[in-house]
């Protein structure tokens, strides 16, 4: 066959396809869709593109035909550009009514204006903070939470957004704070080493500055304060079980230091304002401590080890896993912090758990409880880890009535179940996030 023959065929086949879409547009696709008609969208076309003169019949049909196409496509985009907009509509309409009809809060006790106080919690987002503001909820009082969410979420304290006992409030402690109230739980501060070595100094300041602040408006309203210290007071301790008579063995420039020291500041600030202005302290040391609301990625030894048993990953050990720690539940502290504050006991307290593990039997402890293949491996020793950590709590047995009582497995397990919802809502919010972005649509209304 020759090529001239093969040429006609070409435009033959062509002819017929471009009429076909021709028809098919006139007849069929465009009653339904509402479309202009094929020759008046593409004479409309034709004022904003003019195409080359031509007298060949073929190729001006299948210029029609071209144009009646991204005619169509133009307005299917519209369209679904269009839609998306509703759907936003809709769903500020679905918020608004959500934020209009009454929310179900936990129940809480009513008190009278004479029982009823109002309580500042500073960090109260956080780990600790936010069950410390379940606690004080329920029993009745009004809770003010101030929060800069450097490590504390709203997702911790959300369930009381809206309750007429309960406000929340974006401030930084390192800033003045001018607020009327009763009572203060200073617990604002980073406490894992990630997040405290992040920014020494910041950490230092709000454990100084921070502390100043609470002191200061603690000494203006009046108000009785609670200062949430930390074990690490005591350092490497050469003294076990650890006293609250120790004074501990701190290195002052090491890695931990702008937290150890920091703490061991806010201390004396604490003592000082008691003696010299007459502030009512109270000051708690607190010791490892694990449970749900935890930080996931908090560099603390139960969240590192969960994480990587849930995962199937190694379980890390630093160092030889002889070093020891003593790990209480976060409702066994939330009690014996309420129960420092409404004690009349002036003097530092620890608030631990005197059973000690060895971080190697913790290690185990969680690989048994996850279950899984994971593998414990020892490696590299921290600088400046403490290597013995228990506390002597014989004064929180005799001055407050209180010990820890939730066993180690029963508190463990229920971390393990918050840590696996976290991770299964994380690998949630990731995979939706992931088929959004990769989304066919979103990539063509993209200019």
């Amino acid at each position: 066959m020759s090529l001239t023959k093969k040429r006609i065929k070409i435009v033959s086949g062509s002819s017929i396809i471009g009429l076909a879409l021709i028809y098919l547009y006139k007849f069929a696709i465009a009653p339904a869709t509402s479309v202009p008609r094929a020759s008046s969208v593409a004479h409309g076309v034709e004022e904003q593109r003019q195409w080359p003169p031509t007298e060949d019949a073929v190729q001006r049909n299948l210029q029609i035909a071209y144009e009646a196409q991204n005619a169509l496509l133009h307005q299917q985009r519209q369209e679904l550009l269009h839609t998306k907009e509703q759907l936003a509509q809709l769903e500020e309409q679905v918020r608004s009514l959500q934020a209009s009809t009454p929310r179900k809060y936990p129940k809480v006790k009513y008190l009278n204006y004479k029982n009823r106080k109002r309580i500042l919690i500073t960090g109260g987002a956080g780990f600790v903070g936010s069950h410390l503001v379940d606690d004080l909820m329920i029993q009745g009082h009004e809770v003010i939470v101030v929060d800069n969410f450097f490590t504390g979420r709203k997702r911790n304290v959300e369930h009381w957004l809206g309750h007429e006992n309960f406000e929340l409030i974006h401030h930084d402690i390192v800033n003045p704070l001018f607020i009327e109230i009763d009572e203060i739980y200073h617990l604002a501060s980073p406490a894992s080493p990630p997040h405290y070595m992040y920014n020494p100094v910041k950490t230092i300041k709000t454990n100084t500055m921070g502390t100043i602040n609470v002191l200061g408006l603690a000494k203006r309203v009046m108000a009785k304060v609670l200062i949430a210290s930390t074990s690490e007071v005591y350092g490497d301790p050469t003294v076990h079980p650890q006293p609250e008579t120790y004074w501990g063995h701190v290195n002052p420039i090491g890695p931990r230091a702008c937290y150890d020291e920091g703490k061991r500041v806010s201390e004396t600030l604490s003592y000082a304002y008691a003696k010299q202005e007459k502030v009512q302290v109270r000051v708690a040391r607190i010791f490892n401590t694990y449970g749900p609301r935890m930080h996931m990625n908090d560099g603390r030894v139960v969240s590192n080890f969960i994480l990587q048993a849930l995962r199937n990953e190694t379980i890390t050990v630093y160092g030889n896993g002889k070093q020891t720690r003593s790990f209480q539940y976060v409702s066994d502290l939330v009690d014996g912090l309420i129960a420092l504050m409404a004690s009349n006991y002036t003097q530092p307290v620890n608030l631990g758990n005197p059973v000690e593990q060895t971080i190697g039997e913790f290690a185990n402890i969680i690989k048994h409880l996850v279950g899984g293949q994971s593998e414990v491996k020892q490696i590299k020793a921290m600088e400046d880890d403490p290597q013995r950590r228990k506390p002597d709590i014989t004064r929180a047995k005799k001055r407050l009535n209180w010990e820890p009582k939730v066993p180690l497995e029963s508190g463990l397990l229920q971390t393990i179940s918050y840590f696996r919802n976290e991770l299964a809502r994380s690998d949630r919010f990731q995979e939706s996030s992931r088929k959004y972005f990769e989304s066919p649509d979103l990539q063509r209304i993209r200019p």
